[in-house]
């Protein structure tokens, strides 16, 4: 299906970058599997044939110098952190560093890919939100912004894509089950005074209808149908796997 395209994966050395990794490579496409912690990469690029693209979206110019390097037919900006704090008390040089990673290298990359993309008449981006993307949290300051900003950053991609058969959509997770949300369970316990069991099923599953966290792999075949050719018509748009939380 995507046999001879090229995908960029950011944050593929694990969670739900990893899954993607590994479904986009059967699908057909060579994958540059990028991420901060080498030996992440290296692990991730072995198992699927991929290639292991190690950059700090936090940096920047190492962005802009990687990309140089690259021309990718596929763009998926999955790569994100966090940081808890309360917005009277958030650290400016943290919530700047999660805008560089999560909404100026989405838009770095994006930059540096599209001329191919609109020379080739082909390109599809996904964007991983979340639905902090369409709704707010207490503590999440600078998440909150960078997912709100990369919601609209996709759509202005898809209108200037269009006549040049480039799509592009978000994904809009609610709770997966990856590492991070386990990590940010303990962290909100540590915060709330309880135990990170007690988060899992009040806060973070607590606005769900569905009450289980979601599988990295059913975003990951999400995915690879926008990237497919029966999706090619489909752009512009943002799709939640929340188990039902925008419902209510």
């Amino acid at each position: 299906m995507l046999e001879g395209r090229v995908a960029l994966v950011t944050g593929a050395g694990s969670g739900i970058g990893a899954s993607c990794a590994r479904a986009l490579a059967e699908a057909g496409a060579n994958v540059l599997v990028l991420d901060v912690n080498e030996q992440a990469a290296d692990t991730v690029a072995a198992a699927i044939g991929g290639r292991a693209v190690v950059v700090d979206l936090a940096d920047l110019s190492s962005v802009d110098t990687a990309m140089a390097g690259l021309e990718p037919d596929i763009v998926v900006n999955n790569a994100g952190v966090q940081h808890l704090a309360l917005l009277h008390e958030f650290p400016p040089e943290q919530f700047t560093r999660l805008l560089d990673v999560m909404l100026q290298a989405p838009f770095r990359i994006a930059r540096a890919a599209l001329p191919r993309m609109y020379a080739q008449g082909w390109g599809r981006f996904v964007h991983i939100t979340s639905i902090r993307g369409t709704r707010g949290d207490q503590r999440k300051a600078a998440y909150v912004a960078a997912k709100h900003g990369v919601e609209g950053l996709s759509k202005t991609i898809a209108l200037e894509g269009a006549t040049y058969g480039v799509t592009s959509n978000c994904i809009s997770p609610a709770w997966v089950d990856t590492p991070l949300t386990h990590e940010l369970a303990t962290r909100q316990a540590a915060i709330r005074g309880t135990t990170a069991e007690a988060v899992m099923r009040d806060v973070m599953l607590g606005g769900a209808a569905i009450k289980e966290l979601i599988d990295a792999d059913e975003i990951a075949a999400l995915v690879t149908h926008l990237c497919s050719p029966s999706a090619r018509h489909t752009t512009g748009t943002s799709i939640p796997i929340d188990g039902g939380w925008l419902a209510g």
